[in-house]
């Protein structure tokens, strides 16, 4: 039973700075012992508050009972230790402002929320779960950078159901039994959860958490979800969530008007809100609010051997005038949130020295979001490249019959490829609210639809970049994502839906076993075009190198085939077809080639030595040289 201590004079100066990295050890409900004791030790920050008790399950509930906790001084903390009190109950803060009014609160800094629709917070349990992933955790490489990173975004509460009862979650456990076999035949290296955190509103999908440290209870209890990401690192794959420091909702016994007064949203009203989700903005101005945001994030890597958060609505953060015709500007008189700049650069240095990664949600021109800090960065380790993503889709949503006049919407990516650390993104925002499913973006039948998914894979696969496809993708998900049904895993009976499976399983196979198409992401030297402007034929060629080989990518998206195509090579010698998005494994129409291809000395696209080969409609060919 831990011995607990009220906070001290060091915390609450780090606290008042904004730098107390373990601020969740000591704000929150705790149980343990003081002066010999048992009980639990509850702190709140409250800088508005005339006064703050704690009332709940050990009360029965009773305003007029409630245990009244102590000020520090001017520090806006205030402290008690309620003895006999356990793990457990339930609890919120009753607070009285300095205006006469009273509110209750859940507590910020709970480990555990009550079950919505209940909103009380719960005093937690120690953890009894005992890791078993010390060979994962201890050779975790801390940049990624330069490593095969294929990651799987899902919704916990949506990729399966229970099939006896639609509307039953599977837990933790059910999910890890049912995920995991899944995720190694189809090799992905990181599975994404969207948000782990407790939220009111489920169909906010965990983007509207009202508690920061609290993982949500719909799938089972904390111990359960240390289980969950215990297994996958015990089966090699790495373990990221979604994590929401931009905005947070109004729900009135959360933290809006926390105390009676703006406290944790900004205090200006002209920038408090969000008008494109109707949240509150939080105020990075703030060094308590920064704390209460750095430690959440923390607190969920330590305690759940999370191996990185991906930054929901950065962009929203970075700029006053996000989604505002009136804001208020910096001091420079610019549009930029300095504060939460600075906020950014801390939380980003803060996880890269416990370990784990950040990959940024940033849609903007922002400069070395990905980039360190001390190079002038953000420090994020990823940006998803949100542009790569539009004019992909927008280019392959077309009838290829007019994609030769939008043939700068593949080539143009290429020329910011590497002015960041880009994770490609086909994410849950591209198949939901009316813009269907990859399968359904695309035109023609469905022999097109999926010869077209294939080919964007295989193009992807071999763009610089990681790669993140969301559940459903990597089968061909039919239906747009729904947040309250099941996938339609039954597709996999299907052989052509089976053979998009596949053809991911091989592209992630040979993804990690050929590092020319990870390790020079961020380099452009790792990267060549050898045929950008042929948009006459929808053809694009183009070259990845590594000190191990080299990689040519061959991609026709027109809607014909071509016959013994002439392609420049960069380097003469005996190729190997390694993939064929057409072949009849994967449902293709089986327009092969032989499985070796000898280099000739005939000049072409540039290049001294050349070969030909045939490409089928709506597909992607790779040619390995090893060297």
């Amino acid at each position: 039973m831990a011995e607990l201590t009220f906070m001290g004079e060091l915390d609450l100066f780090l606290f008042g700075h904004g730098r107390h990295n373990r601020i969740f050890d000591h704000l929150g409900s705790r149980v343990g012992t003081m002066d010999g004791s048992f009980g639990t030790r509850f702190a709140l920050w409250a800088p508005h508050a005339k006064s703050v008790a704690v009332f709940g399950d050990m009360n029965f509930w009773d305003p007029s009972t409630a245990y009244y906790l102590n000020p520090e001084g001017d520090s806006g903390i205030w402290q008690g230790f309620m003895v006999g009190v356990g793990p457990g109950q339930r609890y919120k803060y009753r607070i009285e402002t300095q205006w006469g009014g009273v509110v209750e609160r859940v507590d910020p800094y709970a480990r555990q929320s009550a079950e919505p629709p209940s909103s009380g917070s719960v005093i937690p349990y120690d953890s009894n779960y005992d890791f078993q992933d010390d060979g994962w955790m201890s050779t975790r490489p801390t940049y990624l950078g330069d490593k095969a990173i294929s990651i799987y975004e899902l919704h916990l509460g949506s990729i399966a159901r229970d099939p006896s009862d639609p509307s039953r979650h599977l837990t933790f456990r059910e999910l890890a039994d049912f995920l995991l076999p899944h995720i190694i035949e189809t090799g992905f290296t990181h599975v994404e959860l969207m948000p782990i955190n407790e939220h009111p509103f489920y169909g906010s999908w965990g983007y509207q958490t009202t508690s920061l440290y609290a993982p949500t209870t719909r799938f089972g209890t904390q111990d359960e979800l240390r289980e969950f990401i215990d297994r996958f690192h015990q089966a090699g794959i790495g373990v990221i969530a979604d994590w929401v420091p931009a905005h947070f909702p109004r729900d009135e016994f959360a933290l809006a008007n926390f105390d009676g007064y703006s406290l944790y949203e900004k205090d200006d009203p002209k920038m408090a809100s969000h008008g494109d989700w109707g949240t509150l903005v939080f105020d990075y101005s703030k060094p308590q609010v920064r704390n209460f945001l750095l430690g959440s994030a923390l607190y969920l890597i330590e305690e759940f051997h999370l191996d990185g958060l991906r930054v929901d609505a950065v962009a929203s953060m970075l700029y006053l005038d996000y989604s505002r015709n009136d804001y208020t500007p910096n001091i420079f008189g610019g549009n930029e949130d300095l504060d939460a700049i600075e906020f950014l650069k801390y939380f980003n240095e803060m996880v890269h020295q416990i370990g784990a990664t950040t990959i940024a949600e940033e849609s903007t021109a922002f400069a070395k979001v990905s980039k360190p800090t001390y190079d002038g960065g953000l420090g994020f380790g990823f940006k998803w490249n949100m542009g790569w993503m539009h004019d992909t889709l927008a280019y392959l949503r077309r009838d290829p019959m007019y994609r030769s006049y939008h043939h700068g919407e593949i080539t143009f990516g290429l020329h910011y490829a590497f002015s960041e650390n880009f994770v490609l993104p086909l994410s849950h925002d591209e198949v939901v609210h009316g813009k269907g499913s990859l399968y359904s973006k695309f035109a023609g039948d469905q022999e097109t639809k999926v010869a077209t998914i294939r080919a964007l894979y295989g193009w992807m696969w071999a763009h610089p970049g990681k790669k993140m496809l969301f559940m459903g993708d990597e089968f061909g998900q039919i239906s747009e994502w729904a947040h309250d049904q099941s996938l339609d895993w039954h597709l996999l009976d299907n052989p052509v839906h089976k053979g998009i499976a596949t053809l991911v399983s091989d592209l992630n196979r040979i993804y990690k076993s050929h590092p020319e198409l990870y390790q020079g992401d961020s380099n452009p030297a790792s990267f060549s075009w050898i045929r950008a402007n042929d948009a006459d034929k929808n053809l694009f060629i183009t070259a990845r190198f590594s000190l191990s080989g080299t990689l040519i990518c061959v991609a026709n998206f027109s809607g014909w085939r071509y016959d013994s195509i002439a392609i420049g090579l960069p380097e003469a010698g005996e190729y190997e077809v390694i993939l064929n998005t057409d072949a009849t494994k994967y449902q293709g129409r089986g327009v092969e080639n032989p499985r070796k291809i000898v280099s000739r000395p005939n000049e072409c696209d540039g290049f001294s030595d050349s070969t030909s080969i045939s490409v089928g409609a709506n597909s992607v060919v790779w040619l390995y040289l090893k060297k």
